[in-house]
C-alpha cells in the first residue's frame, strides 16, 4: 500500500474510531503497539508493568479517541497517553533494582541465599528490533530518574520528540522539560556505560558471540569451572534477582560458579535467546541428565572486548512466558 494510500485508510479508519468502532481504533494502534509497549518497558523497567500499563493507556486512548483533535499526529497522542499512564504508575512507588543498587558485592558464594521479595526488581525484556534502546544497562540506569526526569529523557533522546513536543505531552513548559532533561543526563552520565552492547557486538563479530554463548552453556552443562573461566573478564560480575546477593571479580564469580550451579546443579540444559538486544540463554536445571529439566532462569550476557563482563540471571517462571519459553525441557 503507498503512503497516500494508508493514510487515506488511516484517516477513515480515525473517523470510524471517533464514531465508536472499535475495530477501527483496534487497526489505528496495531502498528504502534510493540513500540508503545517497549517505552512502557523502558519506563517501568518490567515486561509485566509493561503489559499493564499499555493495556490501562489503550483503554484510556479508546475512552479519549472523540476528542483527539488531530493537532499532533496520532503516534504522538498516543505516546502521551502512555507516557502519563506510566507516571501513575510510578507516583509513589520505589524504582525497580538489580542487587549492585542494594550493597557490595559478596567476596565468596552465599549458599542459602534467600529471595527479596520486598524489592521491586528490574525484569528482562525479549529481544526488540531497536535494540540500544532497551539494552540492561541502559534501562538499569534510567530507573534511577524521578519519573518526569525518566519520561522526558525517554522521549527526547530514544524517540526524537522535541522539548516543546513534550512539554505538551506531559503537560508542561518547555523550559520545564529542559530543566528535566539537563538534571537526567547528570545522573546518567556516571552510569550508562561505553560502548553499548550493541557496538560491542558488532565489533566482536556475530561469530565469537556465537561461540561465547555456546562456551558458556557447554562449561556449565559440562560442570567444567576452567572452561567456564576462560570466557570471563577478569571483572566480571554475576548476579541473580531476586537473589541480594551478587558477585563481582574473576575469583568470587568462580567460586560461586563451582558452589552453586556447578556442584549443587546435576544437570543444565540451555536454549539460545536474546533478552534487551543482548545475547542469552534461557537455563533448565534437572535432577539428572535423563530427567526433566525446569526452568531456572533467562541469562543475559553483557560482553567487553570478545569475553563476557557480566552476567544478570534472571530467576523465576514468571519470565518465560514473555519470551515464548517451555517451562521444561525432557
Amino acid at each position: 500500500m503507498s503512503e497516500i494510500s494508508s493514510g487515506i485508510a488511516e484517516d477513515a479508519d480515525l473517523a470510524r474510531a471517533r464514531g465508536g468502532d472499535d475495530a477501527a481504533f483496534t487497526r489505528l494502534v496495531a502498528p504502534l503497539r510493540r513500540e508503545l509497549h517497549a517505552h512502557c518497558y523502558r519506563m517501568l523497567g518490567s515486561f509485566h508493568d509493561a503489559d499493564d500499563a499499555l493495556q490501562d493507556a489503550l483503554v484510556r486512548a479508546w475512552r479519549g479517541i472523540g476528542g483527539f483533535e488531530g493537532r499532533s499526529s496520532l503516534r504522538t497522542w498516543l505516546y502521551s497517553v502512555a507516557t502519563r499512564t506510566c507516571l501513575d504508575v510510578l507516583a509513589g512507588r520505589e524504582r525497580r533494582a538489580l542487587p549492585v543498587d542494594l550493597g557490595p558485592a559478596s567476596p565468596r558464594a552465599v549458599i542459602e541465599s534467600v529471595p527479596l521479595t520486598d524489592v521491586a526488581w528490574l525484569g528482562p525484556y525479549p529481544d526488540y528490533e531497536r535494540r540500544e534502546t532497551v539494552e540492561l544497562a541502559f534501562v538499569a540506569a534510567v530507573q534511577h530518574l524521578p519519573g518526569n526526569q525518566r519520561a522526558a529523557l525517554l522521549l527526547f533522546e530514544v524517540l526524537g520528540f522535541s522539548a516543546a513536543e513534550i512539554a505538551g505531552m506531559m503537560r508542561t513548559s518547555t523550559t520545564s522539560v529542559n530543566s528535566a532533561l539537563a538534571r537526567a543526563r547528570r545522573v546518567l552520565a556516571g552510569k550508562v556505560v561505553s560502548p553499548t552492547q550493541q557496538e560491542t557486538l558488532r565489533k566482536i563479530g556475530d561469530a565469537r558471540v556465537r561461540e561465547l554463548v555456546a562456551g558458556y552453556a557447554t562449561a556449565l552443562e559440562r560442570g567444567d569451572a576452567d572452561a567456564l573461566v576462560a570466557l570471563l573478564t577478569e571483572d566480571v560480575t554475576w548476579s541473580m534477582p531476586p537473589l541480594p546477593h551478587w558477585y563481582s571479580g574473576i575469583a568470587a564469580v568462580t567460586d560461586f560458579a563451582v558452589q552453586v550451579p556447578i556442584t549443587r546443579c546435576p544437570s543444565w540444559r540451555h536454549i539460545e535467546t536474546t533478552a534487551n538486544g543482548q545475547p542469552a540463554l534461557a537455563c533448565y536445571v534437572g535432577a539428572e541428565p535423563e530427567a526433566r529439566h525446569d526452568l531456572w532462569s533467562i541469562t543475559v550476557l553483557t560482553l567487553r572486548d570478545d569475553r563476557i563482563a557480566g552476567l544478570t540471571s534472571f530467576l523465576g517462571s514468571d519470565h518465560f512466558e514473555a519470551f515464548g519459553l517451555p517451562a521444561s525441557l525432557l
